[in-house]
């Protein structure tokens, strides 16, 4: 009997001692650390690979080290102008402070996902409808800049953030449509005038030069003449101009040598 209990009392202390060291050896992935405490304090940042634990007077609290990706519900925003909107984003970011993550914040997942959503609204509500649409690139350095500060003191690296959707109501985007047509338009109209100015000024110029030369004026008149008579149309009648007659008298009254 004094045998049998020998044996189990033997039995009794392989399995216990084999939990303690079950419970005391840990194994940390590549990507994981183990923030460790010792009787409820603070004793460091381990890991990865194999670490040993102080049964019942050690605990640790694994972090992932990889980064995550965080969708930030639609938010209803009021931009510069006065339009509302519906905006979604997503993050990304990752833990670069283990001890800061667990101590500093109870859940940092959370904590970041709210300060992003009111963030988000803040930078947003700074701009116009226009850049919103137009400068997302701006608006993503804008937010995630913004982000990466607050979220140091969590041990949190803020590496992206970017704006998804910017979903405009119906009436909004019929307004949107007819100011882009009358954009169009105006240019239209510019390029139009710009043209006739750069035509007038070609204008005046030629002027310019046949009044110099009258006798060029008269010969630009001849040639017109030979276009027209050349094209099959009625017979139109021109006044002959009396500066020609002239000169031509002018030469016809000297003498022949």
């Amino acid at each position: 009997m004094t045998m049998i209990g020998g044996f189990i009392f033997y039995i009794v202390a392989v399995v216990l001692l084999l939990i303690i060291l079950a419970s005391a050896i840990k194994i940390l992935r590549e990507y994981q650390r183990a923030v460790v405490f010792t009787l409820g304090r603070f004793t460091g940042v381990k890991g990865p690979g194999l670490i040993l634990l102080v049964p019942y007077v050690q605990q640790m609290v694994r972090v992932d080290l990889r980064t995550r990706v965080l969708d930030v519900p639609s938010q209803d925003v009021i931009s510069h102008d006065n339009v509302s909107v519906r905006v979604s984003a997503v993050i990304y970011f990752r833990v670069i402070d283990p001890e800061k993550s667990v101590i500093q914040v109870e859940d940092f997942m959370a904590a970041t996902s709210q300060l992003a959503q009111t963030t988000l609204r803040s930078v947003l509500g700074k701009h116009d409808l226009d850049e919103m649409l137009a400068e997302r690139d701006r608006l993503n350095e804008d937010i995630q800049r913004m982000l990466d500060v607050q979220t140091d003191a969590w041990g949190i690296k803020v590496a992206n953030v970017e704006i998804k959707h910017v979903d405009i109501n119906e009436s909004m985007i019929r307004a949107i449509a007819r100011q882009a047509e009358a954009e169009r338009e105006r240019r239209a109209k510019i390029i139009n005038a710009e043209g006739e100015q750069q035509a007038a000024a070609k204008l005046v110029e030629a002027a310019e030069m046949l009044a110099r030369q009258p006798l060029s004026m008269q010969l630009r008149y001849l040639s017109t003449l030979n276009v027209i008579a050349g094209e099959n149309s009625s017979t139109i009648i021109f006044p002959f101009p009396m500066e020609l007659i002239h000169l031509l008298d002018g030469k016809a009254d000297k003498p022949t040598e």
